[in-house]
């Protein structure tokens, strides 16, 4: 078993910054992919960006050039960069991470079996 813990969430103006964290536990050596979803009221879960161990990223069309994911040589904590924020950034980020699973894409959020409780991020225009 895999447990996330996300920080860094909170309010910001548009054009701010904000720096997500979410540190694995458990049997972190059966993670290959980690990284970040979100979700706005209303709206389905979506993929925001995603790291597997082999370095290999993806990233939303909405979020390219302005989020970058990270992590640590560890590889049991990953971060997510939010530059330049927008009001529709707003949303329920939560952090997941899956063992090797070809059968889905890297954003899709059904290939993730372990998820973090969330993290609100609120950008204010």
């Amino acid at each position: 078993q895999v447990q996330l813990v996300e920080s860094g969430g909170g309010s910001v103006q548009a054009g701010g910054s904000l720096r997500l964290s979410c540190a694995a536990s458990g049997s972190t050596y059966s993670i290959y992919s980690m990284g970040w979803f979100r979700q706005a009221p209303g709206k389905e879960r979506e993929g925001v960006a995603i790291r597997d161990k082999n370095g290999s990223t993806s990233y939303a069309d909405s979020v390219k050039g302005r989020f970058t994911i990270s992590k640590d040589n560890a590889n049991v904590t990953v971060y997510l960069q939010m530059n330049s924020l927008k009001p529709e950034d707003t949303a329920m980020y939560y952090c997941a991470a899956r063992t090797f699973n070809p059968s889905y894409r890297r954003l899709d959020p059904a290939g993730y079996g372990y998820w973090g409780q969330g993290t609100q991020v609120t950008v204010s225009s």
